[in-house]
C-alpha cells in the first residue's frame, strides 16, 4: 500500500492511498480516535477562526463531531449534528440529499426540529473534517438556511485539492489528491 505524508497543526500522520475511482485516489484522512490530532486541530482552527461571535456549532454526522466537540469545549459552545438519517425520535426534522467524491451513493442530511430551535436565528460555524468538492457543505447550508440560522463561518481541518476553491472555508493545510489508472 502507498501512502502519503501529512503535515497538520504541527503533527505528522501516514494516510493510506485509497481508490475512490479507476482515476483517483485520495489520501484517507480518519481523525477519529487520535486523540492528539483532534485536539491540535481545535486549537488551530479556533485561534484561526478568531472572534467570530458564534453562537453554535455545526457539524454533519460522523467524523467531524470529535473535533466539533473539542472546538466548542475550546470555545465555550454548544453544538448540534446533522444526521445521516430520520431517527424515530426526530420531531419535523430537515431533509436535505447529497453526492459526495467520497461516498458512492447519495447520502441523506438530517436535522431534528429540536436543534432546528437551537439554532434558529443565531450565528453558527458548520465544521467538517475535510471539504472536498463543496457539496457536503453546501447541502448543510441548505439545512442551516432553513432553519433560520445565520452561517457566518465554515472550517475544517483539510481542503482536498482539485475540489472545493477553499473561498469562504477557514482551513489548516490542502489535501492532495493523486491520479491514478491513465
Amino acid at each position: 500500500m502507498d501512502f502519503y505524508e501529512l503535515h497538520l497543526a504541527g503533527l505528522v500522520r501516514r494516510l493510506p492511498k485509497v481508490a475512490i475511482s479507476k482515476n483517483l485516489s485520495i489520501a484517507s484522512f480518519v481523525m477519529m480516535g487520535d486523540t492528539e490530532l483532534v485536539e491540535r486541530c481545535a486549537e488551530k482552527l479556533t485561534e484561526k477562526l478568531g472572534d467570530t461571535s458564534l453562537d453554535a456549532l455545526v457539524c454533519p454526522e460522523a467524523k467531524a463531531i470529535p473535533l466539533t466537540h473539542a472546538m466548542a469545549r475550546i470555545m465555550k459552545l454548544n453544538y448540534v449534528v446533522i444526521r445521516k438519517s430520520v431517527k424515530g425520535y426526530m420531531v419535523e426534522p430537515l431533509v436535505e440529499t447529497v453526492r459526495s467524491i467520497t461516498t458512492t451513493e447519495e447520502q441523506t442530511l438530517v436535522m431534528d426540529g429540536s436543534d432546528v430551535a437551537k439554532i434558529r436565528g443565531r450565528k453558527v460555524c458548520l465544521v467538517d473534517d475535510v471539504v472536498s468538492t463543496g457539496a457536503s457543505l453546501r447541502s448543510a447550508r441548505q439545512i442551516l438556511d432553513r432553519a433560520g440560522a445565520i452561517t457566518v463561518a465554515q472550517a475544517a481541518p483539510l481542503l482536498e485539492e482539485g475540489g472545493h476553491d477553499g473561498e469562504g472555508v477557514t482551513f489548516l493545510e490542502t489535501l492532495p489528491v493523486f491520479p491514478t489508472g491513465k
